[in-house]
């Protein structure tokens, strides 16, 4: 049977997985990832579509928009708490159950959501308790990310972290088409009865998939470097504080590759819904497939990405993707606002399997690898949720922003061409890590 093996710094052996251990571990991570985000998508889209008239119906249509995205962006303020609770529990219990804990958190919430009564049934209490829930949400996927990506890198042999570092990464544009797809099939229905129960299908069938990825992950093992840490006494008491001390400058790093990538898709897959249907009159449908098609060949690219940085390294990579990214932000919506079909489908495709996907594939793999055993859950969980924040607020600021620039794009094409710039600025100065040593301190 073929093994991975960890080696500690004196050069022997520790511990080894079998090679289907790995692909188990990946499959697992990548599984469980995919349905995360279809949890947190799902309630994008119907921030975009559903929940300015659902959840805040005495507000303008403009002004309700606003409000649905303002519920967007709470989780995403709730993910760098949910990173630093999660990171301590799996820096210190273990990867695996912070792992179940985040997705059966994520799970219930989503289903509550779907069964939420509206305004006009429960008046105030329904967007408290809509906000309530997606707190929940953003703080479960605050852990999740992380624990996926560290759980998978931990298990994957040296010269093939990228690649499978990846896979967990999967999990993004395979849970917008799954989400997009459920949409897409929903919104065929009539106006008044997507309205009245059709947006809370999607919410409803979350149960099914939870069932699934709990399945799956209590079945995959602990990671060596874990084992490592815990049988040499190394876990730490506090590893928010340690990641803070020993690798402040990594996390800086790391938020700063995130903002990059991350800032462009959510503009991408949350606000130009909303902008394309309401300010440049495009179809619900063209939206949405163009969006189902991007992601679906980025699920192709993103392995792929990570797959040559395995060969080329993750800086070079990274900075050839995010130089892309900064050139299209303009011509982007450009093209957009022909209103032609086949052009609209191809810029974002451009966006998201390509400038995306290029940044995001390496990147599971270069987070990890920067942080130390004894803090890498934290570490890597706090860089990308923190990244995230800004990242998440971005749909609502991009709405105000165009909303006062009389609809012109201008504002938001900016937004997207300064965070690729400190991307760009960001890989410069992060050092390379491909083949590091996952157990010893890296800053």
């Amino acid at each position: 049977m073929t093994h991975t093996h960890l080696t500690d710094r004196a050069g022997g052996r520790r511990h080894e997985l079998p090679r289907s251990a790995i692909r188990r571990t990946a499959l697992a991570g990548m599984i469980g990832s995919t349905i995360e985000w279809y949890d947190f998508y799902i309630y994008g889209l119907a921030a975009a579509l559903v929940f300015g008239t659902e959840f805040f119906p005495s507000f303008s249509p403009a002004a309700g928009t606003l409000a649905a995205f303002g519920t967007f962006a709470v989780g995403f303020i709730a993910r760098p708490l949910g990173g630093v609770i999660f990171g301590h529990f799996g820096d210190r219990v273990g990867r695996k159950k912070a792992l179940m804990l985040t997705l059966f958190l994520m799970g219930g919430a989503t289903v509550v959501v779907g069964l939420l009564p509206g305004y006009e049934d429960i008046g105030i209490w329904a967007p408290i308790l809509l906000v309530t829930l997606r707190f929940l949400q953003g703080f479960a996927v605050g852990g999740e990310w992380g624990g996926a990506v560290t759980l998978v890198v931990e298990s994957s042999p040296e010269h093939r972290r990228g690649f499978y570092g990846s896979l967990p990464q999967m999990g993004v544009p395979l849970g917008l088409i799954l989400s997009s797809t459920v949409f897409a099939a929903v919104s065929t229905l009539p106006d008044k009865d997507l309205l009245a129960w059709g947006w809370r299908i999607p919410f409803l069938l979350s149960i099914a998939l939870i069932a699934v990825g709990l399945f799956l992950r209590s079945r995959i093992t602990e990671t060596p470097a874990f084992v490592q840490v815990k049988e040499t006494g190394k876990a730490r008491k506090l590893p928010a504080t340690r990641a803070f001390r020993d690798h402040g400058k990594a996390i800086a790093l790391t938020v700063g590759l995130y903002v990059s990538a991350g800032v462009p898709f959510y503009i991408v897959s949350v606000f130009v819904l909303s902008y394309g249907s309401s300010t440049l009159g495009l179809p619900r449908g063209v939206l949405l497939t163009g969006m189902l098609v991007a992601a679906l060949v980025e699920a192709a690219t993103v392995p792929m990405f990570g797959a040559l940085s395995d060969r080329l390294g993750r800086r070079p990579v990274f900075m050839t993707a995010a130089a892309f990214m900064l050139v299209l932000a303009f011509p982007f919506f450009w093209l957009l606002s022909t209103g032609q079909t086949a052009l609209v489908w191809l810029v974002m495709l451009l966006a998201l399997a390509v400038a995306h996907a290029g940044m995001y594939g390496p990147t599971a793999a270069l987070y990890a690898e920067l942080f130390s055993a004894d803090v890498r859950y934290t570490g890597t969980s706090i860089g990308y949720q923190l990244g995230g924040v800004v990242a998440g607020c971005v749909p609502l600021a991009a709405g105000a922003l165009v909303a006062s620039a009389d609809g012109a794009s201008w504002p938001i094409a900016s937004i997207w061409a300064a965070a690729a710039l400190v991307g760009l600025v960001c890989a410069l100065l992060v050092r390379e890590t491909r083949g590091c040593d996952l157990g010893a301190r890296h800053d």
